[in-house]
């Protein structure tokens, strides 16, 4: 592997690199809302009840995964919790975006550090977003504690943190065209979180 001239490409370099795009991702007018007390609850209603497709197709992909399928079964108790009936809620425009990409991950040609740096990011996005709703001074509303606790929490982080030890591992083994591939799935999950929080107040 031609590893030498990717030494800079690390996650914390991405992320100074790349702050402003990380601040909007985890930094959202939704859930800076959440952390001040002043969200609309219909808001989280819309937020949460994003449906991925007819087929389930990522749901039967993701399953296999125990944390992820737990994770599946938390969205579906919740939103029985918030009378969201999923099986009447249409996909909006970013979550089908969303699907399309991390369907993408399924063709051969997608890297293992792609992959890795691909599922770091996703899962930082939300603890970054979610830990912030829960830091001290927050006015975050009672019952959505326990969404922000979730991802919000320090074993999370931890485990954040022990994905970026293993991209930046593969990242220093990759070669220049794998960690620019890498780095572009980074830019396009940003992309796809800001849209993916904007779901909150828009239905296109």
């Amino acid at each position: 592997m031609d590893g030498g001239g990717v030494e800079a490409a690390t996650m914390a370099a991405w992320m100074a690199r790349h702050r402003g795009m990380y601040e909007r991702a985890t930094r959202h007018p939704f859930t800076v809302s959440i952390r001040d007390g002043t969200v609309d609850l219909s808001a989280f209603r819309r937020w949460l009840c994003c449906r991925q497709s007819d087929g389930s197709d990522m749901e039967i992909i993701l399953g296999g995964l125990a944390s992820l399928s737990d994770e599946l079964s938390w969205f579906k108790k919740e939103a029985e919790k918030w009378s969201v009936n999923l099986a009447e809620v249409s996909p909006l425009k970013s979550n089908t975006e969303y699907c399309r990409f991390l369907q993408s991950f399924s063709e051969p040609e997608i890297s293992y550090v792609v992959a890795i740096t691909t599922f770091w990011i996703i899962e930082t996005v939300y603890q970054d977003s979610f830990a912030f709703c829960i830091e001290e001074g927050n006015k975050t509303p009672p019952e959505l504690l326990g969404t922000c606790q979730r991802w919000g929490s320090p074993e999370f982080k931890q485990y954040c943190q022990s994905l970026q030890r293993i991209a930046d591992r593969c990242l220093a083994e990759a070669s220049a065209d794998a960690a620019r591939s890498a780095e572009e799935a980074f830019l396009r999950v940003l992309e796809l979180e800001i849209g993916f929080w904007d779901m909150s107040s828009s239905r296109s």
